[in-house]
């Protein structure tokens, strides 16, 4: 399936799950959703974690979840426990992280 291309300067980055185009961004909604998913954790923590290379597995999930809801997705972390990311672990763990940098970047 092909999609648009992904637009940087929205914050959005590509990924593809299952064999599907998706388009993910973090929204001001998927930010909140984010932020309640974490817990006593705050975006800044999150922020410095990945700033740091110190980021968890659960930090990435939470992340791409966020990301692809924020992309118009209608699934949940569970949905993403069996789902093939094209690119495999790395891909996500990059994804999460262009996906934190654009959110807090400046066109």
């Amino acid at each position: 399936m092909q999609s648009e291309p992904h637009n940087p300067w929205r914050g959005e980055v590509a990924l593809t799950l299952n064999g599907e185009a998706h388009q993910c961004r973090l929204t001001l909604g998927a930010l909140a959703e984010l932020e309640a998913s974490l817990g006593e954790d705050t975006l800044v923590a999150l922020v410095a974690r990945f700033e740091k290379g110190a980021f968890s597995t659960r930090d990435v999930l939470a992340l791409i979840v966020a990301g692809l809801r924020g992309g118009g997705w209608r699934g949940t972390a569970r949905d993403l426990l069996s789902a093939e990311i094209e690119g495999g672990p790395v891909r996500a763990a990059e994804a999460a992280a262009e996906l934190l940098a654009r959110a807090f970047a400046t066109p």
